[in-house]
């Protein structure tokens, strides 16, 4: 027998009409966020980044690949990960079917990492991906968007990342977060010399401009699979690594 409330239908709905009524208002104030995301104001980049991409260097203008938006996700994969990040890759299991449709919106998808090109070639063979994804390997695009470090930050113990100067040598004692890195043949302190995070562009006039970044949990709007699982019974279920990669599940 479950252990759960239950009531009859009656009840049942008496209560969901009353969750609507939050429910509702936290989607009218995320459109409200929406809005004061667009109003943000935008910022000139002036630096000549390039990246190593499928088609050959190309600069951050040229991502944009003939569309005047452009939205890039900060997939953590080093130079030294044997492998990208579990949680990236969930989230980047949703891409695919996303890149078409923005694409009719005037808007590019993309994702950046530091690791080689061939590195994520192979990887996203791997996955079976086909969205875009460049290599910031011999660029300080990561370093300038907050989403990578130096060996230096990390052992003065001040990490910029989401806004604010963060010490995550600590984090270096926590078995699960040695496990996690692990998943990517790393220790946690090269692990987390890449961040998590999405960053949006507009191009008007030849000009690239920042317009947003959002780090943590601002992605996690990103994982399909979370807004799935916030709605079934069980949630999220958090206990462990409730995630893998698409291909490591027992039976896949």
């Amino acid at each position: 027998m479950t252990d759960h409330k239950s009531g009859t239908r009656e009840e049942w709905l008496a209560a969901r009409l009353e969750l609507l009524e939050a429910e509702k208002a936290l989607t009218r104030r995320g459109d409200e966020l929406a809005r004061l995301r667009r109003e943000l104001p935008w910022v000139r980049i002036d630096k000549e980044y390039r990246f190593a991409t499928d088609e050959g260097t190309r600069t951050l203008a040229q991502l944009f690949a003939g569309r005047s938006q452009l939205l890039i996700y900060h997939f953590m994969f080093g130079p030294d990960y044997t492998a990208g990040c579990p949680t990236c890759s969930t989230i980047a299991d949703g891409f695919d079917g996303s890149v078409v449709h923005l694409a009719n919106h005037d808007v590019t998808l993309a994702a950046v990492s530091r690791a080689p090109l061939a590195k994520l070639q192979a990887y996203k063979r791997r996955m079976g991906w086909g969205f875009p994804w460049a290599s910031s390997f011999e660029s300080d695009f990561n370093y300038d968007f907050a989403v990578s470090h130096t060996k230096e930050q990390w052992q003065a113990g001040k990490v910029d990342y989401n806004f604010r100067s963060v010490d995550f040598r600590p984090a270096e004692n926590v078995p699960a977060l040695a496990e996690l890195a692990s998943r990517v043949g790393t220790d946690f302190a090269t692990y987390r010399q890449e961040g998590p995070g999405m960053s949006a562009f507009v191009l008007e006039d030849g000009v690239v401009y920042h317009t947003y970044s959002a780090y943590e949990r601002g992605v996690d709007g990103l994982w399909a699979m979370q807004q799935w699982l916030d709605r079934a019974p069980g949630g999220r279920n958090e206990t462990g690594f409730y995630w893998r990669r698409h291909d490591e599940y027992e039976g896949e």
